[in-house]
Parts: C-alpha cells; structure tokens; sequence
C-alpha cells in the first residue's frame, strides 16, 4: 500500500474537516471574522495538524491568513467548490433545474474557481499541502453533478501551475466505476465513506468504512488512498439517518475505532468534521447535516472530545 507521508511529503499527523461558519453565518453570505477563526484554530491547534477546506473562497482567505500571521502549525487540503455543468435528474433533492446560460455561467465560475485555487496554492506554499479539484460532483445523487471529463481538465491545469499534488473528494462508489478515467490524472485518490448514511448501525461501522476504503485501494493498488470524510452524526430528525442511529456516544465509539484504524493502517483521514454547521440542509434543528462536529456551533466539546480533553489532563 502506498505510504501517505512519502506521496504527499507530509509528516504523519491527524487530520479533520473544517469550516467555520456559525450562527447567521453561510457561505455566499456573512462569513466568519479573523477573530472567530482564529478562536477555531486555537481550539483545533492541539489534536490536529491538517485541515481539510472545501472552497477557495473568503473563508479560505482568512483561514490562511490567520496561520500565516498567527504563526500556527497547520497544513491545508484545499479544494475548488465546483458547481453544476450538468442537470442531474437523478437527484432527489434539484439538481435538474438549470438553464443552458446557467450552466454555461456556471462552467465559467468553475474555471475562475480553479484559478484562484492555483494562485492561492502558489502564494502559500508552505501552508498548503495539497488541492482537490472539487467536492462530490459526480455522484449520482449530487446537486451540482460535472462530467468526469471536465474535473480530468481541471485536474490536469491544476498539475500544469502549481506544486501541490492534486486529487479530487469524491463518496466511494463513483471511484468503483465511473471515474476511473479520473485516476489517472489525480495523484492520489480521495473518498468519502460515511456507514451511517447507509443505515449501518455502530457494530457494523468499522467494517463498512473498511470495505468501503479497501474496495478502492485494491482496485488501484498503485494510487494512494486517502480518507477525506468519514464521521458520524449526533442528532437526526429521521429523515436519511435513523434518529436511534445517531448520538454523542455513538460518534465517540466511531471516531475512536475509526482513528484507533487508521493509525495502526497508516491511512490519511480527515474526519468530519470539526464543528456543527447550522446552515445547512434544512431548516429543521434535527436535520442531521447541522450535526456532524465534534464541537458544538457554540464551540463546546462533545462527547468524544470532552474525553479527549480529559485524557490529555490525566497525560499531563
């Protein structure tokens, strides 16, 4: 299996998904302040070295900002959030509904995405580690589904003006079949895998994540891996995710057999994520997509870290 520190010349270290947008807060809209960052990363400084960022965008801005100027020690995965080039009727919750000038615009403000994430990766290179050309975007279920032959492109202008390797996050499946052309391309290969949202109870968890991992990796053995979601939700309304699925204990038990994994495996994974979101999905408070972190949006400590915490006081 391909080691992850000699592909992306990194040192071993934990990794966590971060955005930081809080109340009132969402991408596209009020995004959070230097401060508010800043008060993020100092909470995540101790049990994390690298951040996952989804979007180059002003919340990327402050982001590396805040490192650079505070001096932090963290190293970035940043990704390009590419939108629809192509309606998707299979999705259920509208993906279809876009004009051909839309989708046309859109494909224009993928291309500008994808510049900026060069220029960014070329003013920080001693922050960002690596660059994903973009975020579930050809699932089948995806809201803002491109054609696997347009991220080949982006992927390849990518490697052609920055330093970075350069992959691109997708869930598990897509890599099984239809992007396989995309491999090639990427230097590593990133998934998601996330055993809840399958409605595999906590006993069943590890080994799904396992298999959904090792399905990939011993398809191309000679790509490395990398783990670029996996978490486990703490509230649900039951809509996609059992309400009896999901809870504070249960994220503990799958974050630690999760980590407890991946260190003994030697695999780069980025868990999702650190803090609740409440911008997203619906506006239900149980919608089970504003409760993935392992910090509250007031940016108290669940359960698993609460115990975290503890342990490093008893270690001290």
């Amino acid at each position: 299996m391909k080691n992850y520190t000699d592909v992306l010349k990194i040192q071993a270290g934990k990794a966590i998904c971060y955005s930081g947008f809080r109340e009132g807060q969402q991408p596209g809209g009020e995004v959070p302040s230097y401060d508010q960052i800043k008060e993020d990363l100092l909470i995540l400084q101790g049990n994390w070295k690298y951040l996952r960022l989804y979007d180059c965008d002003q919340h990327a801005d402050t982001v590396l900002e805040v490192i650079q100027k505070e001096n932090l020690d963290f190293k970035i995965m940043l990704g390009a959030y590419i939108i629809a080039e192509m309606n998707n009727h299979g999705c259920p919750w509208g993906g279809s509904n876009f004009s051909d000038i839309e989708l046309i615009q859109n494909k224009a403000r993928n291309a500008e995405r994808i510049d900026k994430l060069i220029d960014l990766a070329n003013a920080f290179p001693d922050i960002i580690c690596s660059l994903s050309a973009g975020n579930e975007a050809c699932v089948d279920w995806t809201d803002h589904y491109v054609p696997v032959e347009s991220v080949v492109n982006y992927v390849k202008h990518i490697k052609a003006n920055a330093k970075q390797p350069v992959t691109f996050c997708e869930n598990y499946l897509p890599w099984l079949s239809n992007l396989k052309p995309l491999v090639e391309a990427v230097d590593f290969i990133s998934i998601h895998t996330y055993p809840v949202w399958e409605y595999k109870n906590i006993h069943e968890a590890l080994e799904y994540t396992k298999q959904n991992y090792y399905g990939v990796a011993d398809m191309y053995p000679d790509k490395l891996v990398v783990i670029t979601e996996a978490g486990w939700a703490t509230n649900s309304n039951g809509i996609g995710i059992e309400a009896h699925n999901v809870s504070e204990e249960l994220q503990e038990i799958y974050y630690n057999d999760l980590i407890n994994w991946c260190e003994e495996d030697d695999i780069l994974t980025f868990v999702f994520s650190a803090f609740d979101e409440p911008w997203k999905g619906s506006p239900e408070p149980l919608e089970p997509e504003k409760h993935w972190g392992l910090f509250k949006v007031d940016r108290t400590p669940k359960v698993v870290m609460e115990s975290l915490i503890f342990n490093e006081k008893v270690t001290i």
